[in-house]
């Protein structure tokens, strides 16, 4: 067994030999803390001596600890690339563009740089800079408040500074809670799909700030699902809210930096504001969270795993739909679509008969509902927004009445608004097929992806 305690690695005996530990556990373990927490390039070390003369001047109890012919592992285990966050670039360059401001940080406990120290932590902190107050969105300050539920306004323990809520009586910060502020920084981990609020708030915040003259900043982070994948349905303009504030396909495939270019020079909001988007170093378009060697923090209670998102975009749509079992609020949240009256086997067929790379289904019973499990690779080549379309397609087909008919009228509203269209209901009682529906969903797609061209940074 290995453990951190008190900053030190400690070896446990339990392991039946130093080898089994060499050859299985220490090279993982130490390339994961290497790389997410310190971030560090071992390319950058001429030889193993200088590396050993490193550990020695800034880790020594680690290198009383280890045995000496655990260290050459180190150089072996290096992550396969180094991505600098927005914040990172920002603290290299020693907040120059922030000195003697003061800030508003709009964040939660996604906002961290690429060693997971706290994005507020590190500006409280920050010489020349001055640190006035947090905006806090959906989930609050730690993430932890369940979807729906408003967030209080508090003190923050880590910096002492008052974190306003964005997701309560307000979405948007007042002209009284930005008073005594120079600028306004956007610092949080989105998951690339439209109804999830984070890109919500920060587009209500840059609203915001336009409407008094303040300066905005985006410290860019990736979109967990890359930026390739662009799929979906729109957004109707009846149906903008702020589970789909943007009039982008359900999967954008930007970051969050592109899509504030994108939504203040396309004049998506009523005012604009002075914007500046701190790039990340590293990131390339196809990459999704597995691939750049950072650590996944847990962006909300159901969004626990780096490869959650994908999940999100297939069941997501549904989930407000009375009548079906995502597995939300359980162990696999977004990974399980059932319904009662559905014949699982016949169901997790027809699914596998849509033939999506990447997906794999395996039927699926438990307390009185029936469908199927998800295995979603991030990298699935496969249209997930058609799975969730034929998911839809199916548990509705079984369903008597139909889910449409099942759901409330508060439950039907946030549907239209996250599906972005009323249309859905009578196409599915008209008989239409999967196929048709999504070939409506192309010409928008293909709008939308040529148009992005301008506003992407990657």
């Amino acid at each position: 067994m290995v453990e951190w305690r008190g900053g030190a690695l400690i070896l446990f005996p339990s392991f039946p030999s130093l080898l089994s530990i060499i050859a299985y556990r220490l090279p993982f373990m130490l390339r994961s803390f290497f790389s997410s927490f310190f971030s560090l390039s071992f390319q950058s070390f001429q030889s193993f001596q200088s590396f050993q003369s490193f550990l020695a001047a800034r880790f020594p109890s680690l290198l009383a600890l280890l045995p000496l012919p655990i260290l050459p592992i180190l150089l072996i285990a290096q992550p396969a690339y180094a991505l600098e966050l927005g914040i990172d670039r920002l603290e290299s360059r020693g907040f120059d563009s922030l000195k003697g401001k003061r800030v508003g940080l709009i964040t939660n406990q996604t906002g961290v740089n690429s060693a997971g120290r706290r994005t507020r932590e590190i500006l409280a902190k920050a010489s020349g800079v001055k640190l006035v107050a947090l905006f806090t969105p959906e989930h609050g300050l730690d993430g932890k408040e369940l979807a729906g539920k408003y967030v209080a306004n508090r003190k923050d323990p880590v910096t002492g500074v008052t974190a306003h809520s964005l997701y309560g009586p307000t979405r948007k910060p007042t002209p009284d809670m930005l008073r005594g502020i120079d600028v306004l920084i956007y610092d949080m981990q989105d998951i690339g799909v439209r109804s999830y609020t984070y890109v919500s708030t920060m587009a209500r915040c840059m609203e915001a700030a336009g409407e008094c003259g303040m300066e905005f900043m985006v410290l860019d982070r990736p979109n967990p699902l890359g930026g390739t994948r662009v799929e979906g349905p729109p957004v109707e303009p009846q149906w903008i809210s702020f589970v789909g504030q943007l009039p982008v396909p359900y999967v954008h495939g930007m970051t969050c930096g592109e899509l504030a270019r994108m939504l203040n020079e396309r004049k998506w909001m009523a005012a604009q504001c002075k914007l500046t988007v701190v790039k990340m170093q590293g990131w390339e378009r196809p990459m999704v969270w597995r691939d750049t060697g950072l650590r996944w923090v847990q962006t909300s209670p159901n969004i626990p795993r780096a490869d959650s998102p994908a999940y999100y975009v297939a069941t997501g749509i549904v989930g407000s739909l009375a009548g079906l079992e995502t597995g939300v609020d359980g162990p696999n949240p977004f990974e399980i679509c059932a319904g009662k009256g559905v014949n699982p086997d016949a169901f997790t067929s027809t699914i596998k008969g849509l033939g999506l790379d990447g997906v794999q289904v395996r039927p699926y019973t438990a307390g009185g509902f029936s469908g199927c499990r998800l295995a979603i690779d991030p990298k699935a080549k496969g249209d997930l927004c058609v799975l969730a379309l034929a998911l839809l397609v199916e548990t509705n087909r079984a369903s008597k009445p139909d889910l449409f008919a099942k759901s409330s009228a508060d439950k039907l509203d946030i549907f239209w608004k996250v599906y972005g269209s009323n249309t859905i209901r009578d196409q599915l009682r008209k008989g239409t097929s999967v196929q048709k529906i999504a070939q409506g969903w192309k010409p928008g797609v293909e709008k939308f992806r040529e148009e992005r061209k301008a506003y992407l940074f990657y």
